[in-house]
């Protein structure tokens, strides 16, 4: 098997809400119908669904990679109430991390990795 691509389902409790949190992060908002939006940065797109269901949410964990995280978490920080619980530059082994997140309870890992 050849693959291309991943694509993730993020689930929305208030599904607007979701839209303005990924546009104020910096993605485009592709509307496929009603209950489904294609987010896009860059190479990296996901899909938000019009769906909730609380205990995934809030155990679902996406890393997205960046390559300056100095860069991210000035767009972060100017979201203003969109990103109402985030946590500053943590330095790991492997990189440097701001965990983010989103308004359903999802986990953002915004990671600059070590250069190898």
């Amino acid at each position: 098997m050849h693959t291309t691509d991943i694509r993730l389902f993020i689930p929305s409790e208030d599904f607007a809400l979701s839209q303005q949190f990924y546009q104020a992060l910096g993605f485009s908002k592709e509307p496929v119908n009603d209950d489904l939006c294609l987010f896009i940065s860059g190479e990296c797109t996901f899909f938000l669904q019009n769906s909730y269901q609380q205990v995934f949410a809030e155990n679902l964990m996406m890393q997205l990679i960046v390559p300056d995280i100095h860069v991210a978490f000035a767009q972060i920080a100017s979201m203003g109430d969109l990103a109402n619980k985030y946590q500053p530059i943590k330095h790991e082994p492997w990189g440097k991390v701001v965990y983010l997140w989103g308004p359903s309870g999802e986990l953002w890992h915004i990671t600059e990795l070590n250069a190898r």
